[in-house]
């Protein structure tokens, strides 16, 4: 299907000359630059708990956004209804930020493709039947309580979506897609008397179910999921104070997306309030670190063909060799900084606006040995995994929370401990790094992203790296922007 798909063509009979109609109302105001923004999403979500089904849902969202771009000033509006009267009036609602004499009166539009198709779901998943979603979810939770009594409560969810996306802009390019996107987690409580800890694990990306086969089955995820809940048992309390700390491949790198990524995106670095703003050429990390984001990984969670303002996604080298290379940017941040888009221009729905979003940011491998860069540590912690974390834009000072982690003593992981917080600022900490292991990871395929109110599916991954001093301990401030 890919970017030729002509779903709001056949099934609502679009036509170009009604693109052409809404784009010329939209700019009646003198606008410099307004688009369509026209999905469709079919979805599905069940929740197996306590073994019992408590809830199975399927439903349909579509609409259309309107927005106009003048100047550093976005109108915007949106309708739920597709008759061309509903879109007509949205349009010249938004077209009420501008004033002066109609730019257009018509606009030429013809049809482009990325030439790209990252996502090949041969069956999609809303085309399958619900049992077999639901044999997904019931197979996770026997495979999570089979795994050790302890293990009391297991809560298995599954949710997926088929998103048709067109967009039309004036500069006369009309894009689509299609855009699939499947998910499973698995959350675990274990009890041993008066001791609680729990555990999740899950995986997805722009798949259909027969991701969930081999070594990524329901039963891996629930195993693992009740793995961490179990050692969590054990763990004793987290030493406070700086420290060596070591993160582990792949989950670990929400730190990365959050400590840095938000920075290097371009809406805050235009307004001057990243802690990166105005440093572009300049070292912020050290020399063996090199961070991309790549919105065109094969079937990857955070992967899009274009972005939501129809532009191709692509590779950009944010940092590299510690050198600040590139801002994620949109279309209006690009136009106001005079550089180039780099497809991260990304909304939740139609009901939002696009702004500069990442899609699967990660650190590049380096060349150590991981089981080295332990044996580097004489006193330190290892974070394996993270429940969550926030970050201040302005100054890059974050809070993470690890769900699993173990001390580093002489050489060796011992251990495990509880209750473990990293606290630091992102420019700092990449400087510290002093070792990049050669096992770079992506994420099993979990990650949702918030910003300024909206979720975007997204990815993360980091190899094992090495920081020679961060503070752990301590309890996470309020504010910022939050993973989960």
């Amino acid at each position: 299907m890919g970017n030729s798909d002509r779903f709001f063509f056949d099934r609502f009979g679009l036509t170009q000359a009604n693109l052409s109609e809404y784009l010329a109302a939209a700019l009646s105001e003198g606008g410099e630059y307004a688009d369509l923004y026209f999905e469709h999403t079919t979805m599905s979500s069940l929740l197996v708990d306590e073994s019992l089904v408590k809830t199975a849902t399927e439903g349909i969202s579509m609409g259309c956004g309107i927005r106009v771009v003048a100047g550093e000033q976005t109108g915007y509006a949106y309708t739920d209804d597709l008759a061309p009267e509903k879109i007509l009036k949205a349009a010249r609602i938004a077209a009420r930020i501008a004033s002066g004499p109609a730019r257009v009166s018509s606009v030429g539009l013809s049809a482009h493709d990325s030439h790209h198709n990252f996502y090949p779901v041969t069956t999609p998943s809303t085309d399958r039947e619900l049992s077999e979603k639901l044999s997904l979810a019931v197979r996770a939770d026997v495979a999570a309580r089979a795994y050790d009594p302890r293990i009391k409560q297991v809560r298995a969810t599954y949710g997926d979506q088929i998103r048709h996306v067109l967009i039309a802009g004036s500069d006369g390019r009309i894009v689509t897609d299609f855009q699939p996107l499947v998910r499973l987690n698995v959350f675990t409580i274990a009890q041993d008397g008066g001791k609680l800890q729990s555990g999740s694990n899950g995986g997805g990306g722009r798949v259909g179910l027969e991701f969930f086969s081999g070594d990524r089955d329901p039963e891996h995820f629930a195993k693992e999921a009740a793995r961490q809940a179990i050692v969590q048992l054990e763990a004793r309390e987290a030493p406070a104070g700086e420290m060596e700390v070591v993160l582990g491949p792949g989950w670990p790198g929400i730190l990365l997306h959050e400590a840095i990524g938000h920075g290097l995106e371009a809406d805050f670095n235009r307004k001057g309030i990243s802690a990166f703003s105005g440093r572009m050429g300049q070292r912020v990390a050290s020399d063996i670190c090199t961070v991309v984001d790549d919105g065109t990984i094969p079937s990857r969670r955070g992967s899009l063909n274009v972005d939501d303002e129809g532009e191709p996604t692509q590779k950009t080298v944010l940092i590299e060799n510690g050198i600040l290379r590139a801002y994620l940017q949109d279309k209006l941040s690009s136009d106001i900084l005079k550089t180039t888009r780099t497809g991260n221009g990304r909304r939740e729905s139609y009901e939002h606006i696009p702004m500069p979003r990442m899609t699967n940011t990660y650190m590049l491998a380096g060349k150590d040995e991981p089981g080295d860069i332990i044996r580097s540590v004489k006193h330190g912690l290892f974070a394996a995994n993270f429940a969550g974390g926030q970050v201040d834009i302005t100054n890059g000072k974050f809070v993470f929370s690890a769900s699993e982690a173990y001390m580093i003593e002489d050489g060796k992981l011992t251990a495990p401990v509880k209750g473990a917080t990293l606290i630091g600022d992102g420019p700092t900490v990449l400087t510290r790094v002093t070792a990049v292991g050669n096992d770079l990871r992506l994420d099993p395929g979990i990650g949702t992203c918030g910003k300024d109110g909206q979720s975007v599916p997204v990815g993360v991954g980091i190899p094992t790296i090495k920081v020679s001093s961060l503070t752990v301990g301590g309890t996470a401030p309020r504010g910022g922007t939050s993973f989960t």
